[in-house]
């Protein structure tokens, strides 16, 4: 595959790389992004309605088994050439990845500097008391439409996905880290994402106004693709491979 010329010099100069990624980066693992219609048990529900502290104050054993289905799938499915390349590039330069994701992948690809800016599916915690909660959810043999939450060994509250729900702040920490890594790159990269999601959709501004190149990767025009300093039409798993490969070809041994 052919690298645009001007992406891969850019990307060889550059001294500190984030990666910004969204749904469409894990979609060719398998996983749907977040506004696909779901299949089977969940297609008659609403994902932007049960993803909301409103759903889990209505009915938390509903949403528990929505999470626990997601938490299985996540599971069940691998980190794509997307998510190795990014790793590959990591072990020889200074990256890190900024992630609306709430999976895991890219930590399964071996990138070490991840920030989840919503959280992560396999990060739970008492909704009452905030304490992390370590055990693995009981998965059931088979999807299913309610699922009574485990309790807080702490203080007996119910336990509820680590991830950011329609309508609440992000957290704190992963939002002043992911700007300050944004602020202090030479390159940023946006990939997968339709940028109308704020405030992380806000984040190539941010780069942009402190200096950075700003490169899309995506095989749709998005809100992003008019501030990018360059967009290339390709998919995570097609694109960076082949951009980490001219990368690595052009370094000294």
């Amino acid at each position: 595959m052919e690298v645009p010329r001007a992406l891969v010099q850019v990307a060889q100069r550059a001294r500190r790389v984030v990666v910004l990624t969204g749904a469409g980066m894990s979609a060719e693992s398998g996983l749907s992004t977040f506004r696909d219609p779901e299949n089977g048990l969940w297609q008659r529900f609403s994902a932007q309605h049960l993803a909301s502290a409103a759903a889990w104050d209505e009915d938390p054993a509903l949403v528990w088994a929505w999470y626990v289905w997601r938490f299985e799938c996540v599971g069940e499915v691998q980190p794509n050439a997307g998510h190795d390349a990014i790793a590959r590039w990591s072990e020889r330069t200074d990256l890190a990845v900024v992630t609306q994701n709430v999976d895991n992948l890219h930590e399964r690809a071996g990138t070490r500097s991840v920030v989840h800016l919503h959280g992560s599916i396999s990060a739970f915690r008492c909704s009452a008391c905030e304490r992390p909660h370590a055990e693995t959810p009981v998965l059931p043999d088979e999807p299913v439409e309610r699922l009574a939450p485990p309790r807080c060994a702490t203080c007996a509250g119910l336990i509820r996905p680590g991830v950011v729900w329609f309508g609440e702040t992000l957290p704190d920490r992963a939002w002043v880290d992911a700007v300050a890594k944004v602020s202090e790159a030479d390159l940023v990269l946006v990939v997968g994402t339709s940028g109308i999601v704020y405030p992380a959709a806000g984040l190539p501004a941010i780069a942009r106004s402190e200096g950075a190149v700003v490169v899309e990767i995506n095989p749709q025009t998005t809100d992003i693709s008019d501030m990018a300093d360059l967009s290339w039409r390709e998919t995570a798993a097609r694109a960076l491979p082949a951009l980490v490969d001219a990368v690595h070809d052009g370094e000294c041994p």
